[in-house]
C-alpha cells in the first residue's frame, strides 16, 4: 500500500507541474495545480479519499480519472478505498439500479451524504459521467460545499462520425492523419486511444464511427473486424460503443454474390451472418452508419429499390442484437434545372412511417452540405413517424480549415433552436431529435469529427472547443454557447477572469464574423472547386451543375440569390407555412436567409438602409476588418496564456486576416463585374485585381 501510494503521489506531481509549452495534447482535461492556496485547501478538504468499489471497468475508469484529476488539481494524491467505512470528506461512487427515476439510465446525481460527496447513477456509465462533471466543477474553480446538482442526457446516441479511410488519410481532415493506426492493430494499442475515449466520455460522447461513410469493404472482413474489436476494447470502459460505415456493394466485393439488392434473400443471409460475425468480436458492436446513392456510392435504387428497402434489410440482419442502423439522407442526384435543396425531401419525405423501429434517418443541419450558415433542414417537422438524428460538421471543410478560427457553438444551437412548427410553435429542431415531439424511443445526434494525429488533435488549437462543445450540446442542448465556451476556456487557456471574458466574447462572435467575409446576406456554395478552400465565385463549371458556384448564387445583371420561392424552385413550399411566412418576402425575410430564398436586385435597398450591392460589400469589408479585431482580443488575453499556444493561435489569425481579404476582394470583384455599381464610400476599392486573384486560386486548384 506505501508503494501504491508513493506511486500516486509521483502520477499526481506529474500532472501537477506543466510541461514548458503546452502543446495542446491534454485538451480540456489539464489537471494542473491550483494556484490559490485558499481554493486549493477548500478542494482538498472536500477530496480526501475516493471511495469506490471498483467492481467493472467503467467504475474503475472513473476513479482512476478523479484521482489523477484531483491529484493533479490539489498537487497531493487522493488515495482510491473500496468503502467509505466511517470516514469523511471524500467521494464515494455508487451504482444503485433502484436509484431516483428522476435521472436516465446515464444520467447522475451529485450530493452530500455523511460529509461525503457522493457520485450516483443507475448505471456505471452514469458515474463515469458524474465523475467527469466533479472534476469540471472544480476545473472551472465552482465550490463543491454544499453541491447538489443531477444531469441526464437528453439524446441517447451521442456519436463522433470519423470519417477515416483505411490507408490513415481524413476526409475533409484538417489535422493530420487518421488517429487509427489499422496497420498495426489489433497487436499494438496505441495509447492514445485511452485518452481520446477520455475526452469523450468528459463531455458524454457514448458511441464512435470508427470510418469514412464512403466506405471500404475492407472493415467487414475477419481481418479487420478483429482490429475493430480491439480499438472497441478501449473504448468500452469509457462508455463507448464502436459503429462503422459499411459499403452496400460488400456482398459483391467481399461476399463474392452478384448483386447487392436488399430483397435477394442471398444478401439477407450474406448480411445476418455478417453481422452474428461483428456481434460475436464485439457484443456490444453499436451498428451501421450508411451513405448509399449519394456521390457516386452505391445503393438499393441500383435495384429499383428505395431508402426504406435498404435500411430495413440491414435492420433485420441484426435480429436480436442491440444495434441500430443511421441511414443518411444526404442525397442529390445531378440535375442542372432542379434544386438539390428539395433532393433529400423529395426521396425520404414519402417513406415517412416505412422504416424499422431500428433505424435512425441522419439528417444534416441544413439542406445543401455543412455551409457557415443554412436555414435547418426541412425534413425536420416533415417525418413525424421516423426518428431523425441530426449530423453537424465539427471538421471545418466549409469554415476555413485549420487556419481559421471559428467557434461552431453558435451554429449548432442555431440549428436546434430553430423553430418548425410541426406542432405548432415550440416544435424546435432539438424537440424533434431528442424525441420528444413525436415521442420516439430512438434519438441521436452525430459530429463528423475534427480530429487527427496532429499533437493537438485538431490542427487549430480552438478547433478544441467545437469538439467540447458538441459533447455538451448533445447532452444538453439547453445550454448556451456562450456558456460553453467560457467553461472549455477555463479548463483549456486560462482561469484569469478579465482573459476569459475576453476569450468568451471572441470566441462567440468568430462564426458570425466568418460569415461575413465570405458567404454573408445567405450567399452559399462559392468556395474553391473540390478542395473547398478559399473563394471561386466564379466557378461555372465542374463534374456536375450543382457543384459549381453560379448553380447556387445565381448572379446576373438584375440581381443575386437562388428564388426558391413560388416563382422559382418552390423548396421554401417544403417548410410549414409559418416559416414560409417568415422568409418568403424579400422585404421581411432575415437578412442572414434573404440570398438562400430570393433573387433580389442589385439596386433594391434593404432593412439597413442600404442597396443589395451596398450592404453586400459592406458586409465583405466589415467581416475582413473584423479579424483585426479578433487579433486585438487574442492579443489582449496574451498575459494569461501559455506562450507556445498564444503564438500559435496568433499567427493563425495573420493567416486568417489574410485569406479573409482574399474573399473579400475575390467576390466583391467578381459580383462587381454583374452589379456594375462602384465600391460604396468610404470603402476603398481593393488593390489587386480579379485576374490576379483568379490566378492565386488556380494555384491551390493545381494537383
Amino acid at each position: 500500500m506505501l508503494l501504491r501510494n508513493v506511486f500516486l503521489l509521483l502520477l499526481c506531481l506529474m500532472a501537477a507541474v506543466p510541461s514548458r509549452a503546452d502543446d495542446g495534447y491534454r485538451l480540456w482535461l489539464k489537471y494542473d495545480r491550483i494556484g490559490n492556496a485558499i481554493e486549493r485547501q477548500q478542494y482538498a478538504r472536500a477530496a480526501q479519499f475516493v471511495a469506490s468499489p471498483g467492481s467493472t471497468p467503467v467504475l474503475r475508469a472513473a476513479s482512476a480519472e478523479l484521482t489523477r484529476g484531483l491529484g493533479g488539481l490539489l498537487g497531493q494524491a487522493v488515495p482510491t478505498v473500496a468503502s467509505a467505512g466511517s470516514r469523511t470528506g471524500g467521494i464515494v461512487l455508487r451504482v444503485d439500479a433502484a436509484a431516483s427515476q428522476t435521472v436516465k439510465a446515464e444520467g447522475y446525481r451529485i450530493f452530500s451524504e455523511k460529509n461525503n460527496l457522493v457520485i450516483a447513477g443507475r448505471t456505471d456509465r452514469a458515474v463515469l459521467y458524474g465523475a467527469f462533471a466533479l472534476l469540471r466543477q472544480v476545473q472551472t474553480r465552482q465550490p463543491l460545499a454544499g453541491l447538489a446538482s443531477s444531469s441526464s442526457p437528453r439524446i441517447n446516441f451521442r456519436l463522433l462520425n470519423h470519417w477515416d479511410n483505411p490507408n490513415g488519410t481524413v476526409e475533409r481532415g484538417y489535422a493530420g492523419s487518421s488517429i487509427w493506426k489499422w496497420y498495426e492493430l489489433p497487436e499494438r494499442l496505441d495509447p492514445r486511444y485511452t485518452d481520446y475515449a477520455r475526452a469523450n466520455a468528459s463531455i458524454g460522447i457514448n458511441g464512435v464511427v470508427l470510418n469514412n461513410v464512403n466506405a471500404s469493404a475492407r472493415y467487414l472482413s475477419a481481418e479487420y473486424i478483429g482490429k475493430v474489436a480491439a480499438v472497441a476494447g478501449v473504448l468500452r470502459p469509457y462508455g463507448q460503443r464502436v459503429y462503422l460505415s459499411v459499403m452496400w456493394a460488400a456482398p459483391k466485393v467481399i461476399g463474392g454474390l452478384a448483386t447487392a439488392d436488399p430483397l435477394d434473400p442471398a444478401v439477407k443471409q450474406w448480411w445476418a451472418a455478417k453481422t452474428d460475425e461483428i456481434y460475436k468480436a464485439i457484443p456490444d458492436f453499436g451498428g451501421f452508419l450508411v451513405k448509399a446513392n449519394s456521390e457516386g456510392e452505391p445503393g438499393p435504387q441500383d435495384y429499383g429499390r428505395n431508402h426504406a428497402d435498404g435500411a430495413n434489410m440491414l435492420a433485420q440482419s441484426l435480429g436480436r442484437h442491440d444495434g441500430v442502423v443511421m441511414w443518411r439522407a444526404f442525397v442529390y442526384k445531378a440535375n442542372s434545372n432542379g434544386d438539390r435543396f428539395k433532393e433529400a425531401y423529395e426521396e425520404f419525405q414519402p417513406l415517412d412511417g416505412k422504416f424499422d423501429p431500428k433505424v435512425l434517418v441522419q439528417v444534416k443541419n441544413g439542406p445543401i452540405d455543412f455551409q457557415a450558415r443554412e436555414p435547418f433542414h426541412p425534413l425536420f417537422g416533415a417525418m413525424p413517424r421516423t426518428p431523425l438524428l441530426l449530423e453537424v460538421q465539427l471538421t471545418q471543410e466549409y469554415l476555413g480549415f485549420a487556419t481559421h478560427l471559428v467557434y461552431l457553438g453558435p451554429l449548432i444551437k442555431e440549428v436546434l433552436e430553430a423553430d418548425t412548427y410541426a406542432q405548432g410553435p415550440g416544435s424546435t429542431v432539438a424537440r424533434l431529435v431528442d424525441g420528444s415531439l413525436d415521442h420516439h424511443a430512438l434519438s441521436g445526434i452525430a459530429g463528423v469529427a475534427n480530429i487527427g494525429a496532429d499533437r493537438n488533435w485538431t490542427g487549430h488549437p480552438v478547433g478544441q472547443a467545437n469538439w467540447y462543445a458538441f459533447g455538451r450540446l448533445a447532452w444538453d442542448h439547453t445550454l448556451s454557447p456562450a456558456a460553453i465556451a467560457r467553461e472549455w476556456t477555463r479548463m483549456t487557456l486560462t482561469t484569469e477572469p478579465a482573459a476569459v471574458r475576453t476569450i468568451t466574447g471572441l470566441l462567440g462572435q468568430s462564426r458570425s464574423i466568418y460569415v461575413r467575409y465570405t458567404t454573408p446576406l445567405g450567399l452559399h456554395h462559392i468556395m474553391g472547386e473540390s478542395i473547398h478552400y478559399g473563394p471561386q465565385p466564379w466557378l461555372a463549371k465542374a463534374g456536375r451543375p450543382d457543384w459549381t458556384a453560379v448553380y447556387y448564387h445565381k448572379a446576373d445583371s438584375i440581381g443575386l440569390g437562388f428564388d426558391r420561392t413560388a416563382t422559382g424552385s418552390n423548396a421554401l413550399a417544403l417548410y410549414k407555412p409559418e416559416v414560409q411566412k417568415e422568409w418568403g418576402d424579400a422585404r421581411t425575410c432575415p437578412l442572414n436567409y434573404l440570398l438562400w430564398f430570393h433573387h433580389v436586385p442589385w439596386t433594391q435597398p434593404l432593412s439597413t438602409g442600404h442597396t443589395l450591392w451596398s450592404e453586400l460589400a459592406t458586409r465583405y469589408y466589415t467581416g475582413a476588418d473584423s479579424v483585426l479585431w479578433l487579433q486585438q482580443q487574442w492579443a489582449a488575453a496574451r498575459p494569461a496564456l501559455d506562450p507556445a499556444l498564444y503564438a500559435d493561435v496568433a499567427a493563425r489569425l495573420i493567416t486568417q486576416r489574410k485569406e479573409a481579404l482574399w474573399w473579400r476582394d475575390a467576390c466583391v470583384l467578381y459580383f462587381q463585374t454583374l452589379a456594375k455599381q462602384p465600391i460604396p464610400a468610404p470603402l476603398a476599392p481593393p488593390t489587386r485585381s480579379l485576374a490576379d486573384i483568379k490566378r492565386l486560386v488556380q494555384l491551390y486548384q493545381l494537383k
